[in-house]
């Protein structure tokens, strides 16, 4: 979340004459996350976000808005999108798509426990199984991983003449074991796809809400498990916490039991899941995108995590 597309108070203003949730009392900017522009906006009646979408087509946004209404309804803790007065939830500001969505109760944590480990395991499960229900029949629903296979491929080879001899030797060697994987026989549906620290709010040990689902799509879902592990479950240097790795697996696993297969591919699929953040950050600090309020992440972190997770099979 950042702010790379300004909007003034009487823009706002303006806009939300459609919706009936009150008069504009504050707009405020968020400067955490890297992908799109948000803010804070609070009303007379209540306290949302709102979010302009700096690379997505109007076209290409329901998909992640029914999906969050879907999820709440179902009693995952999620946004709900926030409809105007004729029923839309999307609309385009200052010529981006845009969106409000219900703002959630509590706050993100640096430094995750057990209990909270655990209740990460088991909500984003619970996410997993309501997925299954999310009716993806029409057209615009066949929502593929954006940051998949064929991305992590393309971007390796975008940023690959900028690094050092020896990350290329990294980066190459492990495009070449990736691709030579087989992960048809894993079971897939609706993943979060970007469950990092600070894309969940916690009150107390419970989680008031998982949010930012605007890399959401259809994939592997241990895949996306391991990307929760590789923030919530590492020490600084990267190396696997046992303790808070093993409270998020079994809470996981006591609402979905991993098959056969998933068991066999975990040690993979924490390697996919490193090389995808280690290349996004790439991409971001090589090819920056200006912003008022931005937040750039450091790619040697996810480095790091990579080649660990590439010894420990």
């Amino acid at each position: 979340m950042s702010v790379f597309t300004s909007v003034s108070v009487q823009q706002l203003q303006v806009w939300l004459q459609d919706y009936a949730i009150g008069e504009l009392v504050e707009l405020k900017g968020i400067s955490s996350g890297i992908t799109n522009t948000n803010y804070f906006v609070t009303t007379s009646q209540n306290k949302f976000v709102l979010t302009l979408f700096e690379h997505n087509t109007l076209a290409e946004l329901p998909y992640f808005i029914d999906l969050m209404s879907h999820l709440a309804t179902h009693g995952v803790p999620c946004p709900k999108p926030i409809p105007d007065k004729a029923g839309v939830s999307l609309h385009m500001l200052n010529g981006k798509p845009a969106t409000l969505i219900s703002c959630l109760k509590g706050q993100d944590i640096e430094v995750p426990n057990l209990a909270q480990c655990a209740e990460v395991g088991s909500v984003l499960a619970r996410m997993h199984v309501a997925g299954l229900s999310f009716d993806t029949s029409d057209n615009h629903y066949s929502h593929h991983n954006s940051r998949g296979a064929e991305w992590r491929i393309k971007t390796a080879q975008q940023v690959m003449p900028h690094l050092a001899e020896d990350d290329q030797e990294l980066l190459q060697s492990e495009v070449e074991f990736q691709a030579k994987l087989d992960l048809t026989q894993l079971p897939m549906g609706v993943i979060h796809a970007d469950l990092f620290r600070d894309n969940v709010l916690f009150d107390g040990d419970k989680i008031g809400g998982l949010i930012d689902f605007y890399y959401a799509c259809h994939d592997v879902l241990a895949y996306d498990l391991a990307i929760a592990v590789n923030d919530w479950c590492v020490q600084a240097d990267g190396s696997l916490d046992k303790p808070r790795l093993d409270a998020m697996l079994l809470a996981y696993q006591a609402v979905r039991p991993f098959t056969q297969a998933e068991q066999g591919a975990w040690p993979s699929l924490l390697r996919i899941a490193a090389l995808r953040f280690w290349l996004s950050r790439l991409y971001d600090q090589i090819y920056p995108q200006s912003g008022e309020l931005t937040h750039s992440k450091d790619p040697n972190h996810f480095k790091r995590i990579l080649k660990l997770r590439a010894i420990q099979r």
